[in-house]
Protein backbone atom coordinates (compact mmCIF):
# COMPACT_ATOMS: atom_id res chain seq x y z
CA UNK A 1 0.00 0.00 0.00
CA UNK A 2 3.27 2.85 1.11
CA UNK A 3 4.56 1.22 -2.19
CA UNK A 4 1.30 2.11 -4.66
CA UNK A 5 1.14 5.55 -2.87
CA UNK A 6 4.82 6.52 -3.46
CA UNK A 7 4.38 5.51 -6.68
CA UNK A 8 1.45 7.56 -7.32
CA UNK A 9 3.48 10.83 -6.26
CA UNK A 10 6.36 10.18 -8.25
CA UNK A 11 4.54 9.24 -11.48
CA UNK A 12 4.38 12.43 -12.82
CA UNK A 13 8.24 12.64 -12.45
CA UNK A 14 8.39 9.65 -14.36
CA UNK A 15 6.74 10.65 -17.02
CA UNK A 16 9.00 12.68 -18.29
CA UNK A 17 10.55 12.23 -21.95
CA UNK A 18 13.18 13.04 -24.21
CA UNK A 19 10.61 14.93 -27.39
CA UNK A 20 11.50 17.36 -29.98
CA UNK A 21 12.05 21.24 -29.98
CA UNK A 22 9.41 23.18 -29.33
CA UNK A 23 8.04 25.43 -32.17
CA UNK A 24 9.83 28.75 -32.41
CA UNK A 25 7.91 31.89 -31.40
CA UNK A 26 8.01 34.56 -33.80
CA UNK A 27 10.70 35.13 -36.28
CA UNK A 28 13.23 31.80 -35.74
CA UNK A 29 16.75 32.68 -35.35
CA UNK A 30 19.66 30.82 -35.44
CA UNK A 31 23.51 32.43 -34.58
CA UNK A 32 26.30 30.13 -36.63
CA UNK A 33 29.39 30.49 -36.15
CA UNK A 34 31.93 28.56 -38.80
CA UNK A 35 35.83 28.41 -38.79
CA UNK A 36 39.11 26.68 -39.49
CA UNK A 37 42.49 27.29 -38.24
CA UNK A 38 43.48 30.13 -40.37
CA UNK A 39 40.08 31.78 -41.13
CA UNK A 40 36.47 33.07 -39.91
CA UNK A 41 34.10 32.21 -42.38
CA UNK A 42 30.57 33.09 -39.96
CA UNK A 43 31.02 34.54 -36.67
CA UNK A 44 27.72 34.36 -34.81
CA UNK A 45 25.66 35.12 -38.29
CA UNK A 46 22.17 34.51 -38.78
CA UNK A 47 21.22 32.11 -40.61
CA UNK A 48 18.25 29.98 -42.10
CA UNK A 49 19.53 26.79 -42.38
CA UNK A 50 23.01 24.75 -42.38
CA UNK A 51 23.22 20.95 -43.78
CA UNK A 52 26.07 19.00 -42.61
CA UNK A 53 28.08 15.97 -43.97
CA UNK A 54 28.82 14.25 -40.56
CA UNK A 55 30.23 10.29 -39.66
CA UNK A 56 26.65 9.17 -38.80
CA UNK A 57 25.30 10.95 -41.97
CA UNK A 58 24.57 13.99 -43.54
CA UNK A 59 21.82 16.54 -42.01
CA UNK A 60 20.34 19.98 -41.76
CA UNK A 61 20.09 22.48 -38.94
CA UNK A 62 17.21 24.53 -38.46
CA UNK A 63 16.63 27.19 -35.87
CA UNK A 64 15.04 25.26 -32.76
CA UNK A 65 17.17 21.60 -33.40
CA UNK A 66 17.46 19.14 -30.88
CA UNK A 67 21.04 19.84 -29.17
CA UNK A 68 23.86 17.32 -30.67
CA UNK A 69 27.19 17.38 -30.92
CA UNK A 70 28.53 15.63 -34.73
CA UNK A 71 31.87 14.47 -36.05
CA UNK A 72 32.26 15.76 -39.96
CA UNK A 73 33.29 13.30 -42.60
CA UNK A 74 35.10 15.33 -45.79
CA UNK A 75 31.86 17.17 -47.67
CA UNK A 76 30.20 19.49 -48.57
CA UNK A 77 28.78 22.26 -45.79
CA UNK A 78 25.95 24.24 -47.21
CA UNK A 79 24.74 27.63 -45.59
CA UNK A 80 21.92 29.26 -46.38
CA UNK A 81 21.37 32.76 -45.40
CA UNK A 82 18.82 34.71 -44.31
CA UNK A 83 17.73 36.06 -47.64
CA UNK A 84 17.82 32.32 -49.15
CA UNK A 85 21.12 32.31 -50.78
CA UNK A 86 23.34 29.41 -50.53
CA UNK A 87 27.14 29.05 -49.74
CA UNK A 88 28.99 26.07 -50.06
CA UNK A 89 32.08 25.23 -48.35
CA UNK A 90 34.37 21.77 -48.58
CA UNK A 91 35.30 20.55 -45.29
CA UNK A 92 37.78 17.70 -44.41
CA UNK A 93 36.71 16.91 -41.19
CA UNK A 94 36.22 18.89 -37.50
CA UNK A 95 32.67 18.74 -35.53
CA UNK A 96 29.64 20.63 -35.19
CA UNK A 97 27.65 21.61 -31.74
CA UNK A 98 24.17 22.44 -31.77
CA UNK A 99 22.99 23.82 -28.68
CA UNK A 100 19.67 24.50 -27.45
CA UNK A 101 19.45 28.40 -27.84
CA UNK A 102 19.90 27.76 -31.62
CA UNK A 103 23.54 28.47 -31.53
CA UNK A 104 25.27 26.10 -33.76
CA UNK A 105 29.20 26.41 -33.88
CA UNK A 106 30.90 24.36 -36.83
CA UNK A 107 35.15 23.86 -36.11
CA UNK A 108 36.23 22.39 -39.10
CA UNK A 109 40.09 21.17 -39.60
CA UNK A 110 40.48 22.71 -42.83
CA UNK A 111 37.44 24.81 -44.84
CA UNK A 112 37.96 25.78 -48.44
CA UNK A 113 35.03 28.02 -50.37
CA UNK A 114 33.44 25.11 -52.82
CA UNK A 115 34.24 27.06 -56.14
CA UNK A 116 38.07 27.53 -54.99
CA UNK A 117 38.69 23.70 -55.56
CA UNK A 118 39.63 22.74 -58.46
CA UNK A 119 38.77 19.27 -60.08
CA UNK A 120 42.11 18.34 -62.36
CA UNK A 121 44.18 18.47 -59.12
CA UNK A 122 41.76 16.37 -56.54
CA UNK A 123 42.06 14.16 -59.52
CA UNK A 124 45.84 14.15 -59.64
CA UNK A 125 46.17 14.49 -55.89
CA UNK A 126 44.00 11.25 -55.66
CA UNK A 127 46.21 9.18 -58.40
CA UNK A 128 49.06 10.01 -56.42
CA UNK A 129 47.45 8.98 -53.24
CA UNK A 130 46.29 5.51 -55.04
CA UNK A 131 49.83 4.96 -55.85
CA UNK A 132 51.21 6.03 -52.59
CA UNK A 133 49.40 3.77 -50.86
CA UNK A 134 50.44 0.56 -52.77
CA UNK A 135 54.02 1.25 -51.96
CA UNK A 136 53.95 2.11 -48.01
CA UNK A 137 54.12 -0.23 -45.42
CA UNK A 138 54.19 1.94 -42.03
CA UNK A 139 51.28 1.59 -40.50
CA UNK A 140 50.67 5.39 -39.91
CA UNK A 141 52.21 6.72 -43.42
CA UNK A 142 49.44 4.18 -44.84
CA UNK A 143 46.32 5.81 -42.52
CA UNK A 144 47.55 9.23 -43.91
CA UNK A 145 47.45 8.38 -47.74
CA UNK A 146 43.87 6.76 -46.47
CA UNK A 147 42.71 10.13 -44.84
CA UNK A 148 43.81 11.92 -48.67
CA UNK A 149 42.59 9.05 -50.74
CA UNK A 150 39.18 10.14 -48.48
CA UNK A 151 39.46 13.91 -48.69
CA UNK A 152 40.55 13.90 -52.82
CA UNK A 153 37.47 11.49 -53.34
CA UNK A 154 34.88 13.89 -51.14
CA UNK A 155 36.52 16.60 -53.24
CA UNK A 156 35.66 15.04 -56.63
CA UNK A 157 32.29 14.20 -55.80
CA UNK A 158 31.64 17.61 -54.72
CA UNK A 159 32.21 19.06 -57.95
CA UNK A 160 30.91 16.54 -60.43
Amino acid sequence: MLAARFLRRALPALRQTRSYAEAATGAPQMSFTFASPTQVFFKEASVKQVDVPTLTGAFGILPAHVPTLQVLRPGVVTVFNDDGSAVKYFVSSGSVTVNADSSVQLLAEEAVPLDHLDVAAAKANLEKAQSDLASTSDEAARAEVQISIEANEAILKALS
